[in-house]
């Protein structure tokens, strides 16, 4: 899946790459979250008050095998969710919280030969085994950057849509954090979060899952005006903040 985030005492452990808890699959040195079925739904209002997932991706390798996993597709449909990001050839995408690239391919598809493609993290390793991928895969118009654990590193208006995948609940002080996304967007831009619903059968523990109506009341904070799109992933919602 994909990392990112921050929080640092609670932050510097906090937001790995901004990636995060996914399917079950745990890699033996570094254990992810695993969500409890048996537990009930929070409301949205419970789930911001748990506060983000604090929680490290920082070996690459241990993960590959749960980020990538080929069953992923089914429940992930990573070709939907970039067609629903409506990319102009020729534009700047980025995929914050990358993890191990999972959604690159998809990415520099859509943005193209002339489009440029931002792989994001927070974690050095995360952002050295997606430059190997890159590489491997000849995806040419990809270049990956270790970000801060305060925000996602963009030069003001310098993208046209962020992509934040399975990450967003990792993320603390979310509201000033959508407020640099805005100012890292051109105009016309839009962030795109796809997180998991607070009925999924996977994710994060559920203290820690956030509504919709959450996420997109924090990304209209930030000053972006935020929809929650109609989507049909099976585990998980996706919300637009549009500049």
């Amino acid at each position: 899946m994909r990392s990112f985030p921050l929080l640092l005492a609670c932050a510097a452990a906090a937001l790995a790459p901004l990636l995060a808890c996914g399917p079950s699959a745990k890699p033996a040195t570094a254990p992810p979250p695993s969500p409890s079925a048996s537990t009930s739904a929070p409301t949205s209002a419970s789930a911001a008050a748990s506060g983000p997932l604090v929680h490290r991706f920082a070996r690459a390798d241990d993960w590959v095998s749960v980020f990538d996993d080929p069953a992923r597709d089914a429940w992930q449909h990573p070709a939907d969710v970039v067609k629903l990001m409506q990319i102009p050839a020729g534009t700047t995408a980025a995929d914050l919280g990358t993890g191990t690239g999972y959604f690159l391919p998809y990415l520099s598809r859509a943005a193209g030969p002339k489009g440029h493609v931002l792989a994001l993290d927070i974690e050095p390793d995360m952002i050295r085994y997606v430059k190997e991928r890159a590489a491997r895969e000849g995806l040419a118009n990809v270049e990956a950057r270790v970000v801060p654990l305060d925000g996602p590193g963009l030069e003001p208006a310098s993208v046209d849509r962020v992509l934040i995948v399975d990450t967003w609940h990792h993320v603390p002080a979310r509201e000033a954090y959508a407020k640099k996304l805005r100012e890292g967007l051109r105009d016309g831009g839009a962030v795109f979060v796809v997180d998991y619903t607070l009925a999924s059968k996977m994710g994060p523990p559920k203290a820690h899952r956030l509504a919709p109506e959450q996420v997109a009341k924090e990304l209209a904070a930030g000053g972006l005006t935020a929809t929650v799109l109609e989507a049909t992933l099976p585990e998980q919602y996706v919300v637009r903040g549009s500049k």
